[in-house]
């Protein structure tokens, strides 16, 4: 018998640092796993679970890859996007802007406008969970595949794809290459964000801000190695979207009490709270929120404060935030 919802499950959230390839449930996972005729090494839905154990962050970079080996046609896209909004609703997350790679599928002969299209269709299925698209341009192809990206995708900008990103490995591929890729991208009506301070220091943060423009920044666990440019961002209100189990999962930050999100908050950032690849590290947005309860003292006030962060942040227009913040309010769970 499955126990009653927790309040932090009850709870309306938002969310706003999330790749939809990894947050694909492990039932719709491991469905595809066997569509493709399975892998020896996973005999089970265990060990599918066990595989999502890293080493450290390139481990989880190289996991990431293996597993988007089994999605290899339009159809898979619809599936596992269905799942994943199913799975948001679940969690009672009213309003989210999610990644996808629209890129990383080329070897399979998929391309980023056919993807869009699949993914759209699946979302639209669960209508109780508003979601929109942030392509991911993934840093590892390089500026001049993104920008190829770019163009493909502002072709089905329509579909709900609001702003762009760059993900991947950090450590390896710094932001500034990509100046010329996100001055293109607001020419075409894109928001920009960028993972920075994760795998890398402060000065990547400094980079996606300074030379790329970035909107918000994803992670940035690192900020606080440059008090100066951290208290630029406390003045420019520039949002943080911080995954703090996933940093743990990756072996970014030690152990949930070393996190920096407390301190953040308390300094005046604008921090907003997500769940980045779910299913990669068996968490969910609601049980960030727990963990922030019991580990690191937040109250229900700023858990609140938290969610409301993410409105502010999200990329809604004004009155939307307006609307979307009333409707979190007037939820009979919010004031619990």
């Amino acid at each position: 018998m499955n126990s009653a919802p927790t309040w932090y499950e009850r709870l309306p959230k938002v969310e706003l640092h999330l790749h939809l390839e990894g947050a694909i449930p492990i039932p719709a996972l491991w469905e595809l796993v066997q569509k493709y005729g399975g892998d020896p090494s996973l005999p089970d839905l265990t060990a599918l679970r066990e595989r999502f154990v890293f080493r450290d962050f390139p481990h989880f970079i190289e996991t990431w890859v293996w597993k988007n080996g089994f999605l290899r046609e339009y159809e898979d896209f619809t599936f596992f996007s269905a799942a994943v909004a199913g799975d948001l609703a679940a969690q009672n997350v009213r309003y989210a802007e999610v990644f996808y790679s629209p890129g990383d599928f080329a070897r399979f002969g998929l391309t980023p406008q056919g993807l869009t299209e699949a993914i759209r269709r699946g979302l639209d299925r669960v209508p109780a969970v508003e979601i929109a698209l942030v392509a991911d341009l993934v840093r590892d192809f390089g500026p001049q595949r993104g920008a190829a990206v770019l163009e493909q995708v502002a072709e089905v900008k329509a579909l709900g794809v609001i702003g762009i990103g760059i993900g991947g490995s950090e450590q390896s591929h710094p932001p500034e290459p990509f100046a010329a890729v996100y001055a293109r991208a607001r020419q075409l009506g894109f928001h920009t964000s960028a993972h920075a301070g994760e795998a890398a220091g402060a000065g990547s943060i400094r980079g996606a801000v300074e030379v790329l423009g970035a909107e918000r920044i994803g992670h940035a666990t690192r900020l606080e190695e440059d008090p100066a440019l951290l208290a630029r961002l406390v003045e420019l209100q520039v949002p943080l979207k911080m995954c703090p189990i996933s940093n743990v999962r990756t072996g970014v930050v030690t152990a949930i009490e070393a996190h920096p999100i407390r301190r953040y908050f308390e300094a005046g950032l604008l921090v907003t709270v997500n769940s980045d690849d779910p299913m990669m590290f068996g968490n969910s947005l609601a049980g960030e929120y727990r963990l922030l309860a019991e580990r690191l003292g937040f109250t229900r006030a700023q858990v609140r404060a938290l969610i409301l962060n993410g409105v502010r942040a999200s990329w809604l227009p004004e009155a939307r935030k307006t609307r979307l913040a009333a409707a979190l309010r007037a939820d009979p769970a919010w004031e619990e």
